[in-house]
């Protein structure tokens, strides 16, 4: 992983120090600490951005995922829906239903008026 590190001028900072008073090796040192500090500060934020962006990454991919299974399983069932009619037909063609014959010779009759179920009692 490659580091950018905060701009800090560690001159600038040492002669700010010692013009308040601080003996040149205290500042130096100060510098020198404080550089190290804002190194470690740019690393970590470094690596939660990596972080981050790998997240991103993987939320862009799951979704991509879950959109390819979705297509896949609507090719899978609409294989079985047809898989499934084309058995029924299947069947009902191998094992047709039981069908009454009528001759076309017999015809069907009406009952006369006033006899049948609807006829009035007396």
């Amino acid at each position: 992983m490659t580091t950018i590190a905060i701009p800090f001028d560690t001159l600038a900072f040492v002669k700010e120090l010692e013009s308040a008073g601080v003996p040149p090796a205290q500042a130096e040192a100060q510098a020198k600490a404080l550089s190290n500090v804002l190194q470690k500060v740019e690393e970590t934020r470094l690596k939660e951005l990596a972080i981050k962006g790998d997240v991103e990454a993987a939320k862009i991919e799951l979704k991509r995922d879950m959109k390819e299974l979705e297509l896949r399983m609507v090719i899978k069932m609409g294989a079985m829906i047809l898989g499934g009619i084309g058995l029924l037909f299947g069947l009902m063609r191998a094992w047709p239903l039981p069908v009454q014959y009528v001759p076309a010779s017999q015809e069907m009759r009406m009952p006369a008026p006033g006899q049948g179920l609807l006829a009035p009692t007396r």
